[in-house]
């Protein structure tokens, strides 16, 4: 199998995992210098018993790996009949799917992991890294906003913690809502989920209950597109919450589909100067916070800072790539049979993963 360095710094493999998988029987090739933006040097990966090649013959393994969908030089230089995984969004990027289709490329899109069968849990890619993203998201509010996140009592005087909203509470909002908690900040949690509120006020946080907000129960483990009559009532009453925060900051995504908008324009002109937002949901297809841009950082007229932070995991490459090598292998110690590469339509993560369905049994030597 085969990884290659890609935008961004995470890389698919470590040199930890591909230790692991050379002792399983797996022949890995690495494109030199794929790991550098993650502290994975060449040596580590020679040392982990990985063949250092160049790009296109690491891409003319039976199996690649990736972090992100393959760009349509990258599709070109698969093998016909090679298999590939990743984080590849496919739902979204019907061009990619056709392209890899074409190319007789079968594609294991860790995007549609069925988060309801116990035995993905370990891989679970999407998990990985929106914890890792919940993480410094906290971490990113803090060392922006201008002011302390904890009490700080000092011979100047007592300043009062942050108040930080999180909205969104699934792995990345709980993250966040922990590691802000940990930084001393005073931290309000809310999702359209009822079910969230315990896991909040686990952490010590406040949950945010609205009266007429809506409250939907959670389909495979996210939560469902709210209609548009929900979505303007929550906007509606969010609006006079929001805005007494100091850091602000959104998780909530509906895979394939467009980020609900949480925070309007109106809503982050009524926010105080130097208040900090922060939009995980931030991508092409929109986001939460309306004005945030993706991979930008936008100070408004009213002096808030937007920051669209959809790609934060790269901004942690090691420890997220670390988390998501360990992902991938688990997905690849599933395929592996008598020594071969097999694809089955009866494997309920096989099945939901690829990209085009499984009609029938497919194998390839593995390299």
């Amino acid at each position: 199998m085969g990884t290659v360095a890609e935008a961004g710094r995470r890389v698919a493999l470590v040199p930890d995992v591909v230790a692991r998988l050379v002792a399983e029987g797996w022949e890995v090739r690495v494109e030199r210098g794929a790991g550098a933006g993650a502290d994975a040097d060449d040596a580590a990966y020679e040392k982990a018993g990985a063949a250092l090649v160049d790009r296109s013959t690491a891409l003319g393994s039976d199996v690649v790996a990736l972090v992100r969908p393959p760009d349509p030089e990258v599709v070109a230089a698969l093998r016909p009949g090679a298999v590939v995984v990743g984080l590849l969004g496919l739902a979204t990027a019907p061009a990619s799917a056709e392209a890899l289709a074409a190319r007789d490329v079968t594609a294991l899109d860790l995007a549609r992991l069925p988060r309801t069968l116990s035995r993905a849990q370990t891989m679970d890619a999407l998990t990985s890294q929106a914890s890792v993203a919940g993480y410094r998201a906290a971490v990113l509010a803090a060392a922006t906003f201008a002011r302390f996140f904890p009490m700080m009592i000092t011979a100047a005087g007592t300043a009062k913690p942050a108040q930080v909203i999180v909205l969104g509470t699934g792995v990345a909002g709980l993250q966040a809502i922990g590691t802000a908690r940990r930084l001393g900040a005073q931290v309000t949690g809310y999702d359209i989920r009822p079910t969230s509120a315990d896991e909040v006020r686990s952490l010590g946080a406040t949950f945010l209950e609205l009266s007429a907000g809506p409250q939907v129960a959670s389909e495979g483990g996210y939560a469902r597109e709210l209609t548009a009559a929900e979505r303007d009532a929550q906007q509606a009453e969010l609006a006079g919450h929001v805005a007494r925060f100091d850091v602000v900051i959104t998780t909530a995504q509906v895979p394939g589909r467009r980020p609900p908008v949480l925070v309007t324009a109106a809503t982050v002109a009524a926010m105080r100067r130097g208040s900090v937002v922060i939009d995980l949901a931030a991508s092409d297809l929109g986001g939460n916070v309306e004005g945030s841009r993706p991979d930008e950082t936008v100070v408004t007229d009213g002096g808030v800072t937007l920051i669209g932070a959809g790609s934060l995991a790269d901004d942690m490459a090691a420890a997220a790539s670390t988390a998501y090598a360990r992902n991938v292998a688990a997905l690849l110690r599933t395929l592996v049979h008598d020594g071969r590469v097999v694809l089955d339509p009866d494997d309920g993560v096989h099945a939901a993963l690829a990209v085009p369905p499984l009609t029938e049994p497919t194998a390839e030597d593995a390299r």
